[in-house]
């Protein structure tokens, strides 16, 4: 219990520290190439881990089925780095990290859309609570309407993060159920980089980082990323999915004090009130 409880706090905390730095660096860097760099700090310590003896790996004696969920998590975690990135770059991390919350609602719907399962009272105010905080969060921000800044760009893109990430959850419980939370880690830290790096050539972008901070920087970034991921294998490990996304909502609340704290992000309070409905909102729907 002590390790998921430890596991699960620096998920919380790192996922947001994470976001930060990006939103730092994506101010004077392509987002692909920020994740990129980030990919390949992971993926060098892990490749010292193995080739040192300190972490054993067995990765010949798994499927092919295996490895196309392991290309398909590389694939999701990719494309949902990138649109999260990319929605720091152009938004306000105070607004877009409470968004994470979102990820009830879909989880809701889909099971409504694809399995037929009927939400219940809970499940329903759940969802109008996490639209409720939205609306408080999202009416610190002066452009005209819940609805309209809906279809802002760094919204949108924020969305799509969601989504991507929350498949890729769902793919990377299978994973660690069919291997090890070690092993998913560094198969998850490798096609990060791989698949980064294809987008790179995909879509032209700079190679290198614009300064030796950036690269500092981007190291810190793996750090983080390290530790949500691993910690993020290690609850999914012990726990459900769909309660693991849900604790994993608190990690909104730190998002808008870092937002606050070091980009002078606005109406703490409001964001914050906002953020604790979300949650609210979110167990509610887990207790569907």
């Amino acid at each position: 219990m002590f390790l998921t409880v430890s596991a699960l706090i620096a998920r919380i905390v790192s996922n947001p520290a994470a976001n930060g730095i990006q939103k730092y660096l994506a101010k004077d860097n392509s987002a692909i190439t920020v994740n990129f760099y980030s990919f390949l700090f992971l993926s060098l310590f892990c490749l010292i881990m193995i080739l040192c003896g300190f972490v054993p790996c067995n990765f010949l004696n798994y499927s092919t089925e295996y490895y196309l969920y392991v290309i398909l998590a590389g694939i999701l975690c990719t494309l949902g780095s990138v649109c999260l990135i990319k929605a720091l770059q152009l938004g306000e991390m105070s607004v877009l990290g409470p968004i994470n919350s979102y990820k009830c609602v879909v989880g809701l719907i889909a099971g409504f859309l694809f399995l037929s399962e009927v939400p219940t009272i809970f499940g329903l105010i759940g969802m109008l609570l996490i639209i409720l905080g939205s609306w408080f969060i999202f009416d610190t921000v002066q452009e005209g309407g819940f609805f309209k800044i809906l279809l802002r760009k760094d919204i949108v893109l924020r969305f799509c993060a969601l989504l991507l990430t929350g498949c890729e959850a769902v793919v990377l419980k299978k994973i660690i159920l069919m291997s090890s939370v070690a092993e998913s880690f560094i198969l998850w830290c490798f096609m990060g980089c791989i698949f980064s790096l294809i987008l790179m050539f995909i879509f032209r972008t700079k190679l290198w980082l614009n300064s030796k901070k950036s690269v500092l920087l981007c190291s810190g970034i793996a750090l983080c990323l390290g530790v949500m991921q691993y910690s993020t294998n290690i609850v999914f490990e012990k726990l459900n999915v769909g309660l693991s996304l849900a604790l994993f909502q608190l990690s909104g609340i730190v998002a808008v004090i870092l937002g606050y704290k070091f980009f002078n992000e606005g109406q703490l309070l409001k964001k914050i009130i906002g953020s604790i409905i979300m949650i609210a909102g979110s167990c509610l729907i887990l207790m569907r």
